[in-house]
């Protein structure tokens, strides 16, 4: 038991999860050093609210990338959820919470639509959820144009009751985001690692004939992870909405590049079969906390924020892509047995 025990540790130790949390650790001791605003609990609980639709996000686009594919639309499809919960509840008068409802069924649609065009029709993924991210932001702003307030002001006023769901602090100090994440992020690990459906993403991801050799409907499975990825998208935009207090057609616009990211740096490889939810959650708060340390401790502006993780995402990338080339794995294992004999 114990020998068994002290394997785990030591692959733990070796995995890419402890890089990720060596990397969090790095950002607190180089961003304290710097701002000591940056260690105060309450500054950073807040902060963490503003990149938690985020995380979520990222959780379950993990599932689409583990398959071979990706999903570009989910910024769009959180607009599009905070649009139709403010029209639907202040113009067609229903109750805040069956209007976030039906917007989660409506992100589900999409989600189902863009996946059939992947999964059944053969069309790549990146087309299709290009396609999309243009499609739901487009009907977004149409929905806004129900609205008898201008889109550019947005729709406000909600309920305190809805509103609570982002601003409720539990013990004074922990906003109730963070917890909805925890909560997503052990659901998702639980489906993705330890259910028979979460094996079938990998298997479809590693060799999508062998899986259907096997007995696996591996179309049904590549369009429920577009399902479930439209669904969490959806789930941020309600959070979203109730923390801002405002429905906008526009929110998430810009969440693309920073879920890529996220869920790329969390150990998923973008041509599929490897990936890991608690690598994803790692990288998405070490996304979010360089996006709120760089300006509080060293001035950054926000409009530049995008460069440090384009940065990130292609070191990344370049890196893994080097790593996997025959040349340098076999440079790699040079060394290694040189440091051995040494």
């Amino acid at each position: 038991m114990n020998k068994s025990f002290l394997q785990k540790l030591k692959e733990f130790l070796k995995s890419w999860e402890m890089v990720l949390i060596c990397i969090l650790l790095a950002e607190f001791v180089v961003f304290g050093a710097a701002n000591s605003k940056f260690l105060r609990p309450a500054l950073l609980f807040n902060s963490m609210n503003d990149f938690m639709s985020i995380c979520i996000i990222s959780l379950f686009v993990t599932f689409v990338m583990i398959t071979g594919g990706i999903d570009i639309q989910a910024g769009s499809i959180v607009g599009l959820t905070s649009i139709i919960i403010g029209v639907t509840w202040q113009d067609f008068g229903l109750n805040i919470w069956v209007a976030a409802l039906l917007a989660v069924i409506v992100a589900a649609l999409c989600g189902a639509l863009s996946g059939f065009f992947v999964a059944y029709c053969g069309v790549q993924a990146m087309v299709v959820t290009l396609g999309g991210s243009f499609l739901y932001a487009g009907i977004a702003l149409l929905v806004s144009n129900m609205a008898s307030t201008a889109s550019y002001q947005g729709i406000s006023g909600f309920p305190d009751y809805f509103k609570i769901l982002s601003k409720y602090k539990f013990f004074g100090v922990i906003p109730s985001q963070l917890i909805i994440f925890l909560i997503l992020t052990v659901l998702a690990y639980i489906l993705l690692h330890r259910t028979k459906y979460g094996r079938r993403i990998f298997l479809v991801g590693v060799n999508q004939k062998a899986a259907e050799y096997s007995g696996i409907n591996s179309r049904l499975v590549i369009m429920s992870t577009y399902v479930l990825s439209a669904m969490s998208a959806s789930v941020a935009g309600v959070v979203l909405t109730a923390y801002l207090g405002t429905a906008k057609s526009d929110l998430g616009s810009n969440f693309t590049l920073n879920i890529i990211t996220a869920v790329v740096l969390g150990g998923t490889l973008s041509t599929g079969g490897k990936g890991n939810v608690v690598g994803t959650a790692l990288a998405s708060v070490v996304i979010g906390l360089l996006r709120f340390g760089l300006p509080l401790c060293f001035g950054v502006g926000t409009q530049y924020l995008d460069i440090p993780v384009g940065v990130l995402l292609l070191v990344v990338v370049v890196a893994r892509s080097m790593g996997s080339h025959p040349t340098t794995a076999n440079l790699i294992r040079k060394w290694k047995e040189r440091g051995r004999e040494a």
